[in-house]
């Protein structure tokens, strides 16, 4: 396909850190010439360091979660392309807002659905550690997605993801909060899509073991849990659940 053919969207909460270095990185990737970073009720300077850096900013006045946040995000490049006359041409690359610089590994993702053998891409991270991450809820996410489609992704949670318009439009409503991966690999799987992993350098940072890292977690088994359900899927207790592996 032509250059121009992928649109990277960037939920961003309180990221003004290293939310410049994620756009700049995306912004040289082969096939973008649309960043739009999605600032979900940010307390920090994060809208304005993006906006710095060269992306298209929204903004939501409070925070309403992953989900919500993504589709913000591609109903702005919906918007945008349509305002230029090219409605739903591009592809859609989600990003974390903490890249950083590794966001330009990112490539690799978008080859598959760009050359038309993939709806959507799952990156797998070359190199994780166990770090105190979200192991029982990886667990828990990839049991359930095994139960519900017999396929089991090597990293269920990672949110770097690239998908055709109408795959994401097939994933619609997204799931709340951080259940939306989850739920977007079970829908598109049942829907019989294409569904593939790529292994990309990239990394993010770490989540830690202090109290509010904790929380973060459950609040995220929480959301994971909530998209098994409602796709009649009971989420299994994981063995020897405790956070111990970096996701």
């Amino acid at each position: 396909m032509p250059s121009g053919d992928v649109a990277v969207v960037i939920p961003a909460l309180n990221e003004a850190d290293l939310i410049a270095a994620t756009v700049s990185a995306a912004r040289v990737l082969p096939g973008v010439d649309l960043v739009v970073v999605v600032d979900d009720g940010s307390a920090d300077e994060t809208a304005a360091v993006a906006a710095g850096a060269g992306a298209r900013v929204v903004r939501h006045a409070r925070n309403r979660g992953k989900g919500a946040a993504m589709e913000t995000g591609a109903e702005a490049v919906r918007l945008l392309e349509s305002a230029d006359g090219r409605p739903d041409s591009r592809h859609l690359l989600f990003l974390d807002a903490d890249l950083g610089e590794s966001a330009s590994g990112a490539g690799p993702l978008t080859e598959p659905v760009r050359a038309g053998t993939a709806d959507m891409t799952i990156a797998i991270f070359r190199n994780v550690l166990r770090r105190g991450g979200f192991g029982f809820v990886t667990r828990a996410a990839g049991a359930g997605i095994e139960r519900a489609t017999g396929w089991r992704p090597a990293q269920p949670l990672n949110g770097q993801r690239c998908l055709t318009r109408a795959a994401f439009t097939a994933a619609l409503p997204l799931a709340r909060g951080w259940g939306v991966e989850t739920a977007m690999t079970i829908d598109l799987l049942r829907q019989g899509l294409r569904v593939t992993e790529v292994e990309v350098p990239l990394s993010h940072r770490a989540t830690g073991k202090d109290l509010g890292s904790q929380l973060h977690r459950l609040a995220q088994l929480r959301d994971v849990s909530l998209a098994l359900a409602r796709r009649g899927v009971l989420p299994a207790r994981p063995r020897g659940a405790h956070p111990d592996v970096g996701g």
